[in-house]
């Protein structure tokens, strides 16, 4: 690519000049850039400026030379700027000390914003301003041996690509694309403005601090457009921030395609423009956006328009009041508007540019025929008080950059001529010649200058030829009257490192609503949801889904909760699980331990008046040893349930189920051994019967104690392989409590103790069962068997709410099992007795005993 441009530009040189040979002198075939400024000096500077926006139609048959074409439309903010390259030209040269025996000249062409006229005028400047070059001059050095310009990036590409064969350095002044910043392709290009990668960079920081991340992109269909847009999204990759739409205003201005763009933008939720195009491109938009009544949108500016009303037109200022734009340093020239004050056709009549410039500030035309559609300049027109965006010296960015890069050219000349012969920084410490300067020898000293400016600023350029980077943040504050104040509201300044650059101050931000816009695709989760993407769309746009129990959210995704840890309601933080245990603070556990100590504060009563009446009829024929034992095993039963309750331990883990298992044993071996006496009673009466001399008191001490070793040596082993010991499970919604408990240890274990239980049981029901018709007063049998039944019922119904029972409630069961078992013995077997004993003690002799 490189080599076919070097051919390209080779061709149009030779049109330009005639082969020049030994003797013979070269000369100009023709301009490319019929109207120029040029003042002489011992050394010409090279400026490039868009003084017009509407280039000339080129003859697309190329048939022929054209001549005498002019550009269309002025631009005055572009010829202020060539103006301030003029003004600083000589206040050099008349600054005795910086190049001291050297005027600086300059020769200025208008590029009429195009490329190819770009690159037509800086050919042009390279060749001089001499009709006929003899001798050695043919092959010297340009008469231009740097350029200053050019304002766009698109162009300043074509420019720097073709000069960059012949070394000869540019200086631009707004060409901001990231891509100039590649010093291997455009190692002689320099500029005084910084790189598109921090105004990047800064857009991105301004939208994560307001929490815009819903945005929508407008760019240029050029270089300056293209690579913006590319950094801007490069930037945004991984802040949360999302574009909408990208749209891009093409060259052609197409009526058809402004209105699509401004429909895309009224129909966008994102309430955030932002912008990478220049002037002319986005005033075409403003229309629309006018003609459309596109309101309620923030537009984000960049230095292109940011302190420039130029290219927004009357109705179009109250729909960007509040534009929050980034400004290129702002600094106040001592001089510039006296100088740009002189402005005057009478006194310039043959200076370029000054009749259309005048005929566009005042609207009238200099033109001495009548064809002008415009009014006649009347003369008494005043610069100074209508000069409009000429004559504005508030926001002087883009001209001081101008300033500073003639500043820049003539600080490197003044170190070439400090340069000491034999010291030079070239071949055989060659120093420069000053009179001729070669364009490689300019750009070296460019490329090494440090130097305060006359504004005090401290200028330099960084390794790939640019300077450090720091934008003005803008606020467009409109008035009543539709005028507009640019009000700096903060500062982005790369040299201050990662995390401080941005720095705005948002008291100070006048708002197009009046108030701060907000801009999402979705608004942020509350507190206890966590964002869910919606299916096809940025990450954005989301819905908000409740976290799950146990997990809380931090509005973006939930997390689960540490361990004996538990989301509250909300949602919103990790509670400590609530510890749950039957205790004896809870209702359920004091009316369970009320029912224990009832029951056997009963037995214990009923102990006691039996042992009172121990030597009564009744007493004794109901064989008051096992009737006092059974009463003191009733009470170890009844006062087992009240280790169920409290805080498990170990202790009480084991505790529990034996002695629950050891107590039950022994109450219903004595209620078997009852009944089995009764029945052997009965049967002893009988002529020729001797069976009670195998059923006296040691052999029903015997069988007691033989029942009750079976169900110790079971609870033995149980302890010893697989004991019961306290655990922890979850319980209540999905695991928001934490259920202490006693774990069985061996369910097998845990069966044979029951099932023992109910083996003993069952065989007593079925004796008492078979001794329900004998004789009343030896009828103990019958409350026997009443007693088996709702032992047996209650156990049996005590499995399946065993199973079911969830948490604390499970023990509630165990114990309501042990209590209503423990009082229908109780009750059953006693309460006839007590009722003789204690109500009816007439009946209770061995007289009532023995009758039938």
């Amino acid at each position: 690519m490189g080599l076919i441009m070097w051919l390209w530009v080779m061709v149009f040189i030779v049109e330009m000049v005639t082969v020049c040979g030994a003797g013979l002198s070269c000369g100009l075939q023709g301009r490319s850039v019929s109207e120029s400024l040029y003042k002489e000096g011992d050394v010409i500077i090279g400026g490039l400026f868009p003084v017009h926006v509407e280039a000339r139609e080129p003859d697309h048959a190329f048939t022929h030379t054209q001549h005498g074409s002019r550009c269309q439309g002025v631009d005055l903010r572009s010829y202020r700027w060539l103006k301030a390259m003029i003004f600083t030209v000589e206040e050099i040269n008349r600054d005795p000390v910086l190049l001291p025996n050297i005027t600086l000249g300059y020769l200025v062409a208008d590029t009429c914003l195009a490329e190819g006229t770009t690159l037509s005028a800086a050919l042009a400047l390279v060749t001089g301003q001499e009709e006929t070059v003899s001798g050695a001059k043919c092959n010297g050095a340009p008469m231009v041996p740097v350029i200053i310009g050019d304002a766009r990036s698109s162009a300043s590409i074509v420019v720097a690509d073709t000069l960059g064969v012949f070394d000869i350095p540019m200086v631009s002044y707004f060409a901001s694309c990231a891509c100039l910043s590649d010093s291997r392709r455009f190692h002689s290009f320099l500029r005084t403005v910084p790189s598109d990668a921090f105004q990047a960079k800064a857009m991105a920081r301004l939208l994560r601090l307001l929490d815009w991340t819903w945005v929508g992109v407008v760019a240029g269909d050029d270089e300056y457009g293209k690579s913006g847009l590319q950094l801007l999204l490069k930037e945004l990759e991984g802040t949360g921030v999302c574009v909408d739409y990208v749209e891009v205003i093409p060259k052609s201005h197409s009526q058809s395609r402004i209105r699509r763009i401004v429909e895309r933008i009224q129909s966008s939720t994102a309430r955030v423009v932002v912008t990478f195009a220049i002037g002319p491109d986005l005033e075409v938009v403003f229309k629309e956006v006018v003609v459309q009544n596109v309101t309620n949108r923030q537009w984000i500016a960049t230095e292109a328009w940011s302190t420039s009303i130029q290219y927004s037109v009357p109705a179009s200022i109250p729909l960007l009041a509040g534009t929050i734009g980034f400004a290129l340093r702002r600094a106040d020239i001592q001089g510039l508007d006296a100088f740009l004050a002189r402005l005057n056709p009478e006194k310039q009549p043959n200076e370029p540019f000054v009749k259309d410039v005048w005929e566009e500030l005042f609207g009238c035309s200099l033109a001495q025929d009548s064809s002008s559609k415009r009014p006649k300049c009347t003369g008494s027109e005043n610069v100074e008080k209508h000069g409009r965006i000429y004559t504005d010296v508030s926001q002087l960015r883009v001209t001081y950059n101008v300033y500073k890069a003639v500043y820049a050219i003539a600080n490197a000349i003044h170190n070439m001529m400090a340069c000491q012969p034999g010291g030079g920084p070239f071949e055989d410490g060659e120093c420069p010649d000053v009179t001729r300067i070669k364009p490689r020898q300019i750009l070296h000293y460019l490329n090494a200058v440090n130097f305060t400016t006359p504004v005090g600023e401290l200028v330099y350029f960084e390794n790939n030829g640019e300077p450090s980077a720091s934008y003005d943040i803008m606020n467009w504050h409109v008035d009543e009257s539709g005028a507009v104040n640019f009000i700096q509201v903060g500062q982005f300044d790369a040299a201050k490192g990662p995390g401080q650059e941005l720095n705005i101050n948002l008291e100070k931000v006048v708002w197009g609503g009046g108030w701060v816009p907000v801009s999402v695709c979705s608004a942020s989760c509350l507190p206890g949801t966590r964002k869910a993407a919606q299916k096809g769309k940025p990450v954005c746009c989301f819905d908000c889904l409740p976290c799950a129990a146990g997990e809380i959210s931090n509005m973006t995704e939930c997390v689960r909760c540490p361990e004996r840890f538990w989301s509250n309601n909300e949602r919103t933080k990790c509670t400590p699980k609530v510890v749950e245990f039957l205790s004896l603070q809870d209702t359920m556990g004091i009316v369970l331990t009320v029912l224990s100590v009832t029951g056997a504060t009963l037995t214990t009563t009923v102990l006691a008046a039996f042992f009172h009446h121990r030597d009564t009829p009744l007493v004794r024929a109901n064989n008051s040893e096992l009737s006092f034992l059974l009463l003191v095993s009733l009470t170890l039963c009844f006062l087992c349930a009240l280790v169920f309750i409290g805080q498990p331990a170990p202790w009480n883990c084991m505790l529990r189920h034996t002695l629950f298992g050891v107590s039950f044993v022994i109450c219903i071996a004595c209620v078997l051994s009852k009944t089995v006496v009764v029945l052997v009673a009965f049967r002893a009466t009988l002529p020729g019967s001797n069976l009670m001399q195998y059923f006296g008191p040691i052999q029903q001490r015997a069988g007691i104690f033989l029942c009750t070793l079976v169900q110790v040596v079971i609870c033995l082993l149980w302890l010893l392989l697989a004991p019961p010991l306290p655990t922890e499970n979850a319980g209540g919604e999905l695991g928001a409590r934490v259920i202490l408990q006693c774990t069985v240890g061996s369910v097998v274990g845990f069966v044979l103790v029951l099932g023992y239980i109910g083996l003993l049981a069952v065989v007593c029901f079925l004796l008492a069962f078979f001794a329900r018709k004998l004789p009343d007063n030896f009828n103990e049998a019958k409350f026997i068997t009443f007693s088996m039944l709702i032992f047996c019922a209650v156990w049996i119904a005590f499995v399946p709410a065993y199973v079911s029972s969830p948490g604390k409630y499970t023990v509630a069961v165990e114990i309501f099992a042990i209590l209503a078992s423990s009082y229908g013995l109780l009750l059953c077997i006693f309460t006839p007795k007590c009722y003789i004993i204690l109500l009816k003690p007439e009946k209770n002799t061995k007289k009532n005993m023995m009758a039938r």
